[in-house]
């Protein structure tokens, strides 16, 4: 019995007896429950490479959650879906389909057996066919689609990256569907599909193009214009970027009626510059991208599909594609996890290590945006280190330690530290520029397990921009002068700190590094407020109450606003989550001293600071920094015995760049409880960091100054219990 799979839609399977297209004509075959479907599915994502046993395990519970029977229960599903696959086998006969190989199972289907892969042959195929050729192909081959693929696993981490890329081919198959349907006479058909693409799928701009094409095709120049200047709006407004040249030529090519756009007119190899056009940008840049696009294809001709270097090639697109904006960051991220377990499942502990450490991207927060992915990446590099043979690869070895301590930011442990350390060690002993400048990061990430060591983390970023511009390193030059920015902020230096914000932003100008400028207008709101909001007001006499809640800065406020809405769509949520309230919050705070009773502003009742959506329609919630801002709302609010079980109850802070910040909000809401134990450790905790800025060592934010802080707890103290 030929057995035909769908994983484009819920995954399900057929017994072949239809036209073998998986599109259901067939019998569906009974596969049980859903942990049977999910090992099924996994076992196809791996594409026919085996995926061992404790593999399964792991994906199919949650970490810490497989039950203790855990391997026998996948032993069961894989003999329930062997009998659904092959049900004429004879019992204790090998199994053909679904087979046990080493340490686990993979499942042997043929390339036109799974919809996903007949897909992807199928839109592959098409970019060498005519327009008539590329519509028929295109039309069935996007017929397959039975809903989002994997539809019933969207949650699994192991299925995400897949998902994702299946989801990317068919959004440009739907773009090529147009181009043909154009090219062939047929715009008036293209507009409505075209219309509905670009409503669903904003930022792109190759659907804005076909869309402003087919529109200009039946006649409506006025409509196209619309469809292009909107296209600009939205992605100036949302992504704070102007759009490509392809767009740009367009939008001049419909003004100037060019010939090249009618119908049947062969569009000249290189374009010509508009009109008072610029100095020919647009023509190197398409000459770039047919220069990619022929490469590209010759690697597709020339390494096999399932060579080992195709990883190592994979990894390094990733790499360049982390720092090119937000959705880069995004896919660059979701494909890394892939690679790393397809590097696995070959059972290469030297490709392994190598396809783990070539991802050396720099990072200046040090918060994880994935905290699962980060563990699982840092479980494959522990075990890659393992299975290493003895007895050299130094430097593939300092390169895992490097990831484990990128990937073990903030988790309060001590074996990120310890990695970076002899990462560090072995880069300087190998003597080489490139791995010491992934070690420094690797340091820079573990440098903050405990209050005060701004100092360390401008010397390592000095160190960084001394070796990066020696050696052309501009991801870790610009790194490095973004950790001095921080740091120098921390320690009030701001003219050191615009100094390194301005070469950041020019290093990323020239070197199309989007990011940095997220990070330089956060830097700026935060100096905006450190410099220009007042100053505390004293403590009212004895016997007067407190002066009435002064409102913050509103242009440092407005500031934050705008700096919040530059990070929508950026690509980092471990950054974003909470930090626009959290910012407001300390705008709030710096209004009045942080000791003494009543001192816990009234406005930080006002709803708008504790909802999930406010007046400006964005997202308010203080998680993950809830549990150190809790205590202060609910005095705010006057329920004081809540506030001091809640105060209680608050953790240390990670071990990240806001870890001073939120010591000294601990200490706020100590002080106004008169809890003199907590008192005492955040004074302890606070004390090397006397002569710094809370939380500036962010670049973000700050609560002002340590030593008030300090001088209140220390008086508070002194008092008679």
């Amino acid at each position: 019995m030929r057995v035909v799979f769908g994983v484009l839609g819920p995954v399900t399977a057929w017994d072949g007896d239809g036209d073998g297209n998986g599109d259901g004509d067939g019998n569906a075959i009974a596969l049980k429950g859903p942990r049977h479907r999910a090992v099924l599915a996994r076992l196809i994502v791996a594409r026919r490479r085996v995926v061992p046993v404790a593999r399964l395990v792991e994906d199919l519970w949650a970490a810490g959650d497989a039950p203790p029977g855990a391997v026998g229960a996948v032993r069961t599903f894989v003999g329930a879906l062997r009998r659904a696959l092959e049900p004429e086998r004879p019992p204790r006969a090998t199994a053909r389909l679904l087979i046990t190989e080493g340490p686990g199972y993979a499942l042997r289907a043929e390339p036109e057996a799974v919809d996903a892969w007949r897909f992807e042959r199928a839109v592959a195929d098409a970019a060498t066919l005519p327009p008539r050729d590329v519509l028929a192909r295109l039309d069935e081959a996007l017929g397959w689609w039975r809903g989002p693929a994997y539809a019933e696993f969207a949650d699994e981490t192991w299925a995400r990256a897949e998902r994702s890329r299946l989801a990317e081919l068919r959004l440009y198959a739907v773009e090529r569907q147009a181009e043909a349907r154009l090219a062939l006479g047929g715009a008036a058909r293209a507009v409505p599909d075209l219309d509905a693409h670009v409503a669903e799928h904003p930022w792109r701009e190759d659907a804005w193009r076909l869309l402003a094409l087919a529109l200009y095709r039946t006649g409506r120049q006025g409509d196209a214009l619309a469809v292009l200047r909107r296209a600009r709006a939205l992605l100036a407004g949302q992504l704070g970027i102007e759009p490509g040249p392809a767009l740009r030529r367009l939008e001049s090519d419909i003004l100037h009626q060019a010939p090249h756009l009618d119908q049947g007119h062969q569009t000249p190899q290189t374009p010509q510059t508009p009109q008072g056009g610029d100095d020919g940008h647009e023509v190197r840049a398409d000459a770039a991208g047919r220069v990619w696009a022929q490469a590209a294809a010759a690697y597709d001709r020339t390494v096999a599909s399932g060579a080992r270097a195709r990883l190592e090639s994979t990894v390094g697109l990733l790499r360049d594609l982390a720092v090119t904006g937000g959705g880069g960051l995004e896919a660059a991220r979701r494909h890394r996890l892939a690679a790393i377990e397809a590097a696995e499942e070959l059972g290469d502990a030297e490709l392994t290590a190598r396809v783990i450490g070539a991802y050396d991207v720099p990072a200046i927060w040090t918060r994880s945006d994935d905290p699962e992915q980060s563990r699982r990446v840092v479980a494959a590099a522990e075990r890659a280190l393992t299975a290493l043979p003895p007895g050299g690869h130094d430097a593939a070895r300092a390169r895992l330690l490097a990831t484990v301590a990128l990937e073990s930011r903030g988790t309060n442990t001590a074996r990120g530290l310890r990695a970076a350390r002899r990462a560090e060690e072995t880069a300087r002993r190998l003597d080489d520029p490139t791995l010491l400048a992934f070690a420094l990061s690797g340091l820079f990430m573990q440098s903050c397990h405990r209050a005060g060591l701004a100092p360390r983390r401008d010397g390592i970023g000095a160190e960084l921009i001394t070796l990066s511009a020696r050696h052309g390193l501009v991801n870790f030059e610009v790194l490095g002068h973004l950790i001095r920015l921080q740091a120098r902020g921390a320690l009030g230096d701001f003219t050191g700190a615009d100094a390194h914000a301005t070469a950041a932003e020019r290093l990323a100008e020239r070197n199309e590094r989007p990011l940095v400028g997220v990070f330089t207008q956060w830097y700026r709101a935060l100096r905006l407020a450190a410099t220009t909001t007042r100053e505390p007001e004293p403590e009212p006499e004895p016997g007067r109450g407190p002066d009435p809640d002064p409102d913050p800065d509103p242009e440092a406020e407005a500031a934050y606003r705008a700096a919040a809405a530059r990070l929508d769509g950026a690509g980092m949520p471990g950054l974003e989550r909470g930090l626009l309230p959290l910012a407001l919050l300390s705008l709030r705070l710096r209004q009045t001293p942080p000791g003494g009773p009543g001192r816990i502003p009234p406005s930080l009742a006002d709803e708008r600071h504790n909802t999930d959506r406010g007046p400006y329609g964005l997202y308010e919630s203080y998680e993950p920094y809830e549990p150190w801002v809790r205590p202060l709302l609910l005095l705010a609010r006057d329920r004081r015995d809540e506030a001091a079980d809640a105060l209680r109850q608050v953790p240390e802070p990670p071990h990240d760049l806001l870890f001073e910040a939120l010591w000294c909000l601990t200490a706020r809401a100590a002080l106004a409880l008169g809890d003199r134990e907590t008192m005492e450790r955040a004074h302890r905790a606070l004390a090397p960091a006397a002569a710094e800025l809370a939380g500036a060592g962010s670049g973000l934010l700050t609560l002002g100054p340590v030593a008030p802080y300090l001088d209140a707890l220390t008086a508070a103290l002194r008092r008679p219990r």
